[in-house]
């Protein structure tokens, strides 16, 4: 199931605008993230989405939200993406978002305030970041456009998936395959900053490989054999 979050929408026309571009896509699912207060001009801007509109969920914040939807996926948007340094912000773009997610399990696409946007707690509470290039000179999207263009990208393929035969990993799986790393790093005897720069590298590459349950139960032993290798080393070090 794929949900469409707002955080913080600033004015009520916005939600129905962003209504009707899900409309326009096949999306149903509208979650807002503590809202301003709904009014007419909601229903009025959804036109033929009013029914998104009223059967739209809230949430006091993100974070209650991912929780109690069991979300598998959270995927944020940003006009600010970050470079090779800045690992937390390392964004891919709607296009390769499209092709390599997997409609298995619950997916949010996560949108921001209109004036600016995700803070970066929020941006750590997701497993993907996308950003949409855009001209220099003007590069933040009004949410509508960013998201019809994010839409489009993943409605194009839709013909694409499921794919036959092939589950996607679940949450447990994934945080599973994050706590045999986490341990792995802290035999590694990183600086605190690194290691916390490394695990977030590691969550931000199985995430974005949409990897299948097969695929992580296999990476899950191999890890589990480095962990206990490394175990074998340093036991033989203080022989």
């Amino acid at each position: 199931m794929i949900y469409v979050v707002f955080v913080e929408p600033e004015t009520p026309g916005n939600i129905g605008f962003l209504a009707r571009t899900m409309k326009n896509f096949g999306l149903i699912n509208l979650v807002l993230i503590n809202p301003c207060k709904l009014e007419n001009e909601s229903y009025y801007q959804a036109m033929h989405a009013r029914d998104v509109v009223t059967n739209l969920q809230t949430y006091d914040s993100l974070k209650e939200f991912l929780i109690l939807k069991q979300i598998d996926s959270a995927v944020a948007t940003t006009g600010t993406a970050g470079g090779s340094y800045n690992v937390t912000r390392i964004a891919i773009t709607p296009e390769q978002l499209a092709d390599s997610i997997n409609y298995n399990g619950n997916l949010a696409l996560i949108f921001g305030r209109e004036g600016n946007g995700l803070s970066n707690k929020e941006i750590a509470l997701c497993d993907v970041i996308v950003s949409i290039p855009t001209h220099e000179n003007y590069p933040i999207l009004n949410i509508t456009h960013a998201a019809a263009i994010i839409f489009y990208e993943l409605f194009k393929r839709e013909k694409s998936y499921p794919v036959d035969r092939l589950e996607a990993a679940t949450s447990y799986e994934k945080e599973s395959l994050m706590d045999y790393m986490d341990e792995i790093i802290l035999k590694l005897g990183y600086p605190p900053h690194k290691s916390n720069n490394a695990s977030i590298v590691f969550k931000r590459i199985i995430e974005r490989a949409f990897i299948s349950g097969r695929e992580a139960h296999t990476l899950k032993g191999t890890l589990r054999r480095i962990k206990s290798r490394i175990k074998e080393i340093n036991n033989n070090e203080e022989v």
